[in-house]
């Protein structure tokens, strides 16, 4: 993460974390746990590392799993990699999750000098636990080295510094935003949130936004920047209707018994109550918005809101997000071998061209099925007047991505030229070389439709497949469909197989063979 391009002053100002509550003090027991909102993180944001003393210490019963994490079939998260403790510190420099911002991650050093890896901390009601990965060490050494009372040493580290100045600086930048965005076009913000490192994070308004009102937005934002506006924290004691005070998006949690009410304060731009880390000035945070919103839809009780996402990038991500951009814009210009201003128009041309050359393959594609028709139409089994039912089978080599097609275009040439003549056909295509993952495309069509499901259904029987849509089996999967012939030509049916299975070739042979019964 390229965090080293922030400036940050080396030190938080002393007035950055204010007290205005006469009677609220932070806790100075070891053996207490200072409340979420009192926290070292939350009192200096640029603070790495701090000792402090162990409260309680338990086995995880429940480990944290990510929102999003993914389940088996059962529904199951998946389990851990590690087990994790629960560790309750007097104090700590890691964030718990909270406010839209994800929490810290960080090393927690024990007497003896060894590091064990804080995976996450979360808040429970009002204090701030933290998951320690056990790692190879046992339960019991861990439950030794943390045990009640132990001095320990927490620290962000390297990984946890990056990921706080991420963090940070687009927290702060969300308050400065959402503030100007109602300031300047009375568009509240109804939620917003932090994305996982570098995508860019958004905010949800209550309407799309021009690209003049975006642009008009970023620069007053950064001109408050340029000024260099001071952020400080306004902390006091929160009482049953300080509870009603609400966030950019949410309330403060009724489960939260931290007794502390915490208020960001952007100097003469914005108030506004937040548990999360900010930055103590907007020097260097250059505000990037994306010039377009995207545009929402809810649907509630039989009304319809509509509301858009604004995104922006700031601090780490910025640079991130520009030197990526500017890697793909190299490449590019370097693979059309022209200079970065040029790439839109080269661009459009390779469009152009591509479209015209798919054109040009599919004009040639329908001249060859109308011979590959009338190829066909020279089979002794068609040009016989003696047989009643003319049937006919052909195999193609196909390496293209669309064989169907191809196969669907030759039917209906064949069909035109077949006019009233009864008739039969199976066409099939496989790729020149044969994988377990090979496609091999079926077509059956003819004029009576009764002949065309029985073959259909006969090669279903074959493979026990049963019904239509995709079937997955042990040696691969099949898809069946059935559709009615273009209209004027309604005495042909078709039906067309897609076999993914490296026993396809061997199928079409079967089918083949059930074809020599007509």
């Amino acid at each position: 993460m390229a965090a080293s391009a922030l400036v940050l002053p080396p030190v938080t100002p002393p007035d950055y974390h204010r007290i205005i509550s006469p009677s609220l003090n932070v806790p100075s027991d070891p053996q207490t746990s200072i409340p979420v909102g009192l926290l070292a993180c939350q009192r200096d944001p640029l603070l790495r590392e701090s000792a402090t003393t162990v409260v309680s210490i338990r086995p995880a019963e429940a480990p944290p799993q990510p929102k999003r994490a993914k389940k088996d079939k059962s529904g199951t998260p998946p389990a851990p990699a590690s087990p994790l403790l629960e560790i309750l510190l007097h104090d700590t420099v890691l964030f718990p999750e909270g406010g839209g911002q994800p929490s810290d991650i960080g090393v927690l050093t024990s007497a003896e000098g060894h590091a064990w890896e804080v995976a996450e901390v979360k808040r429970a009601g009002g204090h701030a636990v933290h998951y320690v990965k056990v790692g190879e060490k046992s339960i019991e050494d861990a439950l030794h080295a943390f045990a009640a009372g132990t001095k320990v040493s927490v620290q962000l580290g390297d990984a946890g510094l990056q990921r706080r100045l991420d963090h940070m600086c687009m927290h702060t930048s969300q308050h400065l935003l959402s503030a100007v965005l109602e300031r300047r076009y009375q568009l509240d913000t109804l939620s917003w949130s932090l994305t996982a490192y570098p995508t860019p994070s958004y905010v949800e308004i209550p309407r799309a936004m021009s690209a003049e009102e975006i642009a008009a937005v970023q620069e007053e934002c950064n001109r408050y920047v340029f000024e260099g506006r001071r952020v400080h924290v306004e902390v006091q004691e929160l009482d049953a209707d300080g509870k009603n005070y609400r966030t950019a998006s949410k309330a403060i949690p009724d489960d939260y018994t931290g007794g502390v009410k915490r208020t960001v304060v952007i100097d003469g731009i914005d108030s506004n109550p937040c548990c999360g880390t900010h930055a103590p000035s907007l020097h260097n945070l250059q505000l990037f918005l994306l010039p377009h919103t995207d545009s929402l839809s809810r649907g509630t009780s039989g009304t319809s809101t509509s509301s858009a996402r604004l995104y922006f990038l700031a601090g780490p991500r910025l640079i991130t997000h520009l030197t990526s951009t500017h890697n793909f814009l190299t490449a590019t210009s370097a693979t059309l071998s022209c200079g970065g201003p040029q790439v839109p128009e080269r661009v459009q041309q390779v469009v152009d061209e591509r479209r015209r050359a798919v054109k040009r393959v599919e004009d040639v594609e329908l001249e060859l099925a109308g011979h590959v028709a009338q190829e066909m139409m020279l089979a002794p089994s068609v040009a016989s007047a003696s047989a009643a039912v003319a049937v006919l089978r052909r195999h193609r080599v196909d390496d293209s991505v669309n064989a169907l097609a191809f196969l669907g275009a030759v039917a209906t040439a064949f069909v035109s030229e077949a006019a009233a003549r009864a008739h039969l056909v199976v066409l099939s295509s496989s790729p020149s070389a044969q994988t377990g993952t090979s496609t091999t495309v079926v077509l059956v069509f003819g004029s009576d439709d009764r002949r065309v499901k029985e073959i259909g259904d006969a090669l279903k029987a074959r493979l026990g497949v049963k019904g239509g849509g995709r079937v997955r089996g042990g040696v691969g999967s099949l898809r069946v469909c059935g559709r009615r012939p273009r209209r004027g030509r309604l005495s042909t049916r078709f039906w067309d197989f897609e076999l993914r299975t490296p026993k396809s070739r061997t199928c079409t042979r079967d089918l083949y063979g059930m074809l020599a019964a007509y």
